[in-house]
């Protein structure tokens, strides 16, 4: 925890902040709140391709089998594919 006490529970360490929350809700404490401004950059771009059932099949398989969700597994297959694809490409 950075140096001094939190905004609305006043505490020095997260063990006390933690217990503060326990017993209290922030419905309780909201006018104690300080207003800020901040800005988001969001930058993940999400593109849908459909796939053949057989192969949404698959792959869901192989993304449970690897502890994984579908999306992360098609998105590490791919980019995979086209570096190796690539780094092929230039060494011609």
């Amino acid at each position: 925890m950075k140096k001094g006490k939190s905004t609305v529970s006043k505490s020095t360490s997260y063990e006390s902040m933690g217990s503060f929350w326990d017993s209290n809700d922030l419905i309780d404490s909201v006018y104690k709140l300080k207003k800020i401004d901040f800005d988001v950059d969001i930058t993940t771009q999400k593109t849908y391709c459909i796939l053949d059932k057989s192969l949404s099949t698959k792959v869901q398989a192989a993304a449970k089998e690897r502890g994984v969700s579908p999306d992360t597994l098609v998105n590490l297959l791919l980019s995979e594919k086209l570096n190796s694809s690539k780094s092929r490409k230039n060494s011609k």
